[in-house]
């Protein structure tokens, strides 16, 4: 056999690479919102999700609302980093560490950019009101057992 000129020999990892970019971006699974051009996120991001039927529900019980993205199946709001220490998100709410979203067909769309240049919601008036909404009492609230 004798080799064809002018052919071109393709590796693994471009044989990959050409398959995940028909599949379309994020196809392999899981993948961050991202924070929109001229945002920063100093603090890090983490999301909160909620069934899309409670998003129009919480927007106006916030005082100061950040990002906000959503699909048919869920509102998320960015978050800072660690915002769900010691609190327990009540459900049927999702804290998803890193603003990663699990698999979907394609990521959720922007539907709200703060002005400034931060992302964020402030996660303790999101936390009460989604405490508010599903009459789940605050983590601070319930008796300690011993």
């Amino acid at each position: 056999m004798t080799p064809l000129s002018g052919a071109r020999v393709l590796g693994l990892d471009t044989l990959v690479r050409l398959q995940r970019e028909l599949r379309g971006p994020g196809a392999d699974g899981p993948r961050r919102l991202p924070v929109p051009d001229g945002m920063t996120a100093p603090l890090g991001c983490d999301a909160v999700a909620v069934p899309a039927r409670f998003g129009p529900l919480v927007m106006p019980r916030l005082p100061r609302v950040g990002c906000v993205y959503a699909d048919q199946a869920h509102w998320w709001w960015i978050v800072p980093s660690d915002s769900d220490y010691a609190l327990d998100w009540p459900a049927p709410a999702h804290y998803a560490a890193g603003a990663v979203v699990p698999e979907a067909p394609r990521l959720p769309g922007l539907i709200h950019r703060p002005d400034g240049t931060v992302p964020y919601t402030p996660p303790i008036p999101l936390y009460l009101a989604l405490c508010r909404l599903t009459g789940t009492t605050p983590a601070w609230s319930r008796p300690v057992s011993a």
